[in-house]
């Protein structure tokens, strides 16, 4: 149930019956020369529009613009700092909760949003107002990456080039793919830009001159759908297994007895 699709009064039934939401939040940032700018934020609305059709949970608009300064070197990179996105995104949570929501996924598929959308939920669960879960795509099905591809990359690579090959394959410029390859870097080692265990880079023009990581030329739309399918089916599992917790056992604990200033 897309929520911007709805009247006020089919979201009035809704929340009288139900109190989960699932937010879908991705980037808009370079995936080098073969991948839209968009390819985070469509990854996570298509994800979390196609679980919740068949929950039929709720699911709000996509935030489309995230944390991605390390990106910021590329033309069209888009980002905002985390203290305004972290605060944003808290902003747009505490409404659901006033319309009676009480749990939340937050479908991310951006590595930049990781720590940021963590915080956010801490932040709503340890005020009582409503538990809050990071929930990323690739890291719910990380067996079958490693089966489909050798070198799947962290960004740009043949996972996220498969997937919207699957989801809108006309945005993919099929035609760069060896160059996507040729000019990034296939193999991310570990000790990659580290010295004496420091990492010692920030942005990602440090690690790749194109942007992008992995063997691009081993994506297919049929890996894509695949991907697809076993990641929805991963998020429908958690989204009716968050609605089916009591509350009370996804709030924070209570602190150890004695209770501080009980005197006792």
């Amino acid at each position: 149930m897309y929520i911007a699709d709805q009247t006020w009064p089919e979201l009035g039934n809704y929340v009288a019956a139900e109190s989960l939401a699932v937010v879908p939040l991705g980037s808009t940032e370079q995936h080098g020369p073969h991948l839209p700018l968009a390819t985070d934020h469509l990854i996570a609305e298509s994800l979390a529009r196609a679980a919740t059709d068949r929950t039929g949970h709720l699911c709000t608009p996509t935030v489309n613009v995230g944390v991605s300064p390390h990106h910021r070197q590329f033309h069209g990179t888009m980002w905002v700092d985390p203290p305004q996105f972290r605060d944003y995104v808290e902003s747009m949570t505490r409404n659901l909760a006033y319309h009676g929501i009480d749990r939340v996924v937050f479908v991310n598929a951006h590595g930049g949003n990781v720590q940021h959308l963590r915080e956010v939920g801490r932040r709503l669960r340890d005020d009582g107002t409503m538990y809050a879960i990071e929930w990323m795509w690739d890291e719910s099905i990380p067996d079958l990456v490693t089966d489909l591809f050798d070198h799947p990359g962290p960004h740009g690579g043949p996972k996220e080039t498969a997937m919207i090959m699957h989801i809108a394959r006309d945005l993919v410029r099929e035609d760069r793919l060896d160059d996507a390859r040729d000019g990034g870097v296939v193999d991310l080692s570990s000790d990659h830009l580290r010295e004496h265990g420091a990492r010692t880079f920030y942005d990602a023009i440090e690690n790749s001159e194109n942007g992008v990581f992995g063997d691009q030329t081993d994506a297919t739309p049929e890996a894509g759908a695949e991907l697809f399918e076993a990641a929805t089916d991963q998020l429908v599992h958690l989204i009716e297994w968050l609605d089916a917790q009591p509350r009370d056992a996804l709030m924070a604990p209570a602190h150890v007895d004695p209770q501080p200033g009980e005197r006792r």
